[in-house]
């Protein structure tokens, strides 16, 4: 009997595998969070921007442009004769005499001041805490308050006064400091002023950027022969100052540049006192709300903005604002 051929079944073909179906795409809900309290937080601070700033600056340029006198509404278009009528006048012209001659009193010494607080009180030790806090507190009193106490108290013109009884020990007569022309004892009180009001702020600033400096180049200088005094500041503190000393007179000459309230609560917006130093925020303060000239009033303004724009542009080019050591 002839066995029959096995035949073994077919082997079974693989099951085609399913095509796997894209995932759909859903935006997390975390986005649309995110994206709302992002607008949350932000919508405040634009809106009071929007309000506060863009707005009045559009609405102050289009009264430069403008007649207007007696009124803060956009009057007749006079284009720049505004701008030209104060470039001509020689009340605006000496003013900016008078801040320029207050920024080159203001300017060095509060610089040259700062920084020495800063190095001494950098090197006190245990005390730098307090001497930090003792000499930034002028920074937090109002330039008001501190314009009536050098006017009424220090620098009275009277013999009770404090600056009188000072020169009274050496013999002199006491001064009329405010009133006085020749010499013009009056830059005294106003420099004076401005200086015990912000050099504590620059001092901290000076000392910020003295922590930064790292010990390790001191050591490198005294190893290599370097005497500590004023070659340890000149060759190493001063160079390695360099970014904060720009920083700390470009920020000096734009806060001298807007001064107002030394020059209006110690010497007066009118008057003789007033014209003896009349800064140009002063005499536009006086030109649009005594004269009621909103229209050169507000073109001052922008001509003093455009001047402190330019000459911060050209100081930072001509000390390397930016650049690196």
């Amino acid at each position: 009997m002839v066995d029959s051929p096995r035949v073994s079944p077919p082997a079974a073909s693989p099951a085609p595998a399913l095509a796997a179906s894209p995932a759909p795409r859903v935006k997390p809900s975390s986005d649309r969070s995110a994206t709302l309290a992002f607008w949350c937080f932000v919508a405040p601070s634009l809106l009071g921007l929007t309000v506060f700033t863009l707005i009045p600056i559009l609405w102050g340029f289009a009264l430069s442009l403008s007649h207007a006198q007696n009124t803060i509404k956009p009057g007749h278009f006079v284009g720049a004769a505004n701008y030209l009528d104060l470039l001509s006048d020689e009340a605006f012209l000496r003013s900016l005499g008078t801040i320029l001659v207050f920024a080159l009193f203001i300017v060095p010494l509060t610089y040259a001041v700062s920084l020495g607080l800063a190095l001494l009180v950098n090197r006190a030790g245990w005390g730098t805490p307090f001497f930090r806090t003792v000499f930034f507190i002028p920074s937090a009193v109002s330039y008001v308050v501190a314009s009536l106490v050098w006017k009424m108290s220090l620098f009275n013109g009277v013999k009770s006064g404090l600056a009188n009884q000072v020169v009274g020990h050496f013999g002199h007569d006491p001064i009329a400091w405010i009133g006085t022309v020749s010499p013009p004892w009056f830059w005294l009180v106003l420099v004076s002023a401005r200086l015990w009001l912000q050099v504590g702020f620059f001092m901290i600033i000076f000392i910020a950027g003295l922590q930064e400096i790292p010990r390790s180049i001191y050591e490198a200088a005294a190893v290599d022969g370097a005497r500590d005094g004023w070659q340890i500041l000149r060759y190493i503190t001063l160079p390695q100052l360099r970014a904060t000393s720009i920083s700390v007179l470009l920020l000096n000459f734009i806060a001298a540049f807007q001064a107002f309230d030394e020059f209006y609560n110690i010497l007066g917006a009118a008057g003789a006192n007033a014209s003896l130093a009349r800064p140009p925020l002063v005499y536009l303060y006086s030109l649009a709300l005594s004269d009621q000239d909103f229209g050169r009033g507000t073109a001052g303004a922008f001509i003093l903005t455009a001047i402190i724009f330019a000459v911060t542009i050209v100081q930072s080019r001509i000390l390397g604002f930016g650049e690196s050591d």
